[in-house]
């Protein structure tokens, strides 16, 4: 607990009872804050007491592979051959070759028709997923989110004056789409599906998205005006087993994509993705319009400029996902035998086993125990669970293994 204490006094510092020196609503957001940020720090007083190579960290999904040669390549190419212009401003949309480069692509994968005017540059999915919410929701307007879900997605919702609706899964985590129905009303603007997912790393199938576009097709007629399908796609090229993903763009019309290439190029530090509207979207234009807008006032003003140019030729190239499906294996097949429960990921790079205890975060303290860090589940909007990121290096999944099974046989035996 002594590293929890450590950690919520950097959050959120003891005031007295004077005057608060942020806003109310600021301040009681930073109570229910991110559960993988404070993991972190407590991760960071683990490795300053004990050293780096002597803590295990699965706290925080920050991909550990390089990027593709064929980045490296362009971005020395762009050194090397710099465009006069490169680094000024454009337009809030993002460079036009781009976006083309993108609906090419999208085009390609769905068939249908989209162009450049489908497709907005963005400041990382998370600034994808902030510009939509400030340009489709009114003051109250529900957006209904499928549990677990990844904590931000709540704070990008409130942001926009929006409020979060969530609904639980299966027990596989699957879609439940009884309880999707049962929490559409006339306040449900949106609902926001993440696929594969983080925290679980399963993937929605062909048949719940087609059912799932049906429900949404008949609400919508219901209401009497659009509800929209947000597709957060950031894990989008990392799947495993030789799985397809199904593409969200062929089961509803009025799907938007938000996505970046933080994992796929991983290039989560250069904050660089898109959101794009189907085509087949009636309001498509005004949409876009929004977007735009949203995209200036909120202060991301545009996309970086360097970056935009050098992922618009690696639409069809991704990082060598065989390493994270081999983290995967090897974590998964030591946990089963362990004892733990455990849904096998299919995609992302995340496993979300059940703790051997109702408290989930008096069993992650037990891990820490051990210097394995990792994430409680009601992080997540899951009691009862918790999170390990293995996108880290293997010798760091080996090294931890004995501290997990003695935590296990330490559960068993109580």
């Amino acid at each position: 607990m002594a590293f929890l204490i450590f950690v919520w006094k950097i959050i959120i510092k003891e005031r007295g009872s004077g005057e608060m020196a942020i806003s109310k609503k600021v301040k009681g957001t930073l109570i229910g804050a991110s559960w993988v940020r404070r993991m972190f720090e407590v991760g960071d007083e683990l490795k300053r007491i004990h050293g780096e190579e002597n803590v295990y960290d699965f706290s925080l999904g920050n991909p550990n592979l390089e990027p593709p040669p064929s980045l490296k390549k362009a971005l020395k190419e762009l050194a090397d051959h710099p465009i006069v212009g490169m680094h000024r401003y454009m337009a809030n949309s993002g460079y036009i070759e781009t976006r083309r480069a993108i609906a090419d692509y999208l085009k390609e994968e769905s068939g249908l028709p989209f162009t450049e005017n489908h497709v907005i540059m963005t400041v990382g999915a998370a600034g994808g997923l902030n510009v939509t919410f400030k340009s489709i929701l009114d003051e109250g307007d529900e957006v209904i989110v499928p549990s677990p879900y990844f904590m931000e997605f709540k704070f990008y919702i409130d942001n926009n004056g929006g409020e979060i609706r969530l609904v639980e899964t299966h027990e596989d985590f699957t879609l439940n789409l009884d309880e999707i129905e049962k929490a559409i009303g006339e306040k449900t603007k949106a609902i926001l599906i993440n696929s594969p997912n983080n925290p679980t790393g399963v993937i929605y199938s062909r048949e719940s998205l087609e059912k799932l576009g049906q429900l949404l097709k008949r609400k919508s007629q219901e209401l009497g005006r659009t509800i929209y399908l947000i597709s957060d796609e950031a894990y989008r090229r990392i799947v495993y087993d030789g799985i397809k993903l199904p593409n969200f763009f062929h089961h509803y019309p009025h799907t938007i994509r938000v996505t970046s290439h933080s994992k796929d190029l991983s290039l989560p530090g250069e904050r660089i993705g898109y959101v794009a509207v189907s085509p087949l979207c009636e309001e498509a234009d005004e949409l876009i319009g929004a977007l735009i807008f949203a995209n200036r006032v909120l202060g991301f003003v545009n996309a970086p400029a360097l970056m935009q140019r050098l992922v618009a030729p690696l639409q069809r190239n991704s990082v060598h996902v065989r390493d994270y499906e081999e983290n995967r294996d090897l974590f998964y097949n030591a946990l089963t035998s362990f004892g733990y429960q455990v849904v096998k990921p299919q995609g992302a790079f995340y496993l979300f086993p059940k703790a051997m205890i109702d408290d989930d975060l008096a069993f992650v303290q037990e891990l820490q125990s051990k210097r394995i860090l990792t994430v409680p589940g009601r992080g997540f909007g899951k009691p009862g669970y918790f999170r390990i990121a293995y996108a880290v290096e293997r010798r760091k999944i080996k090294g931890a293994l004995p501290g997990f099974k003695e935590v296990a046989e330490t559960f068993r035996t109580k």
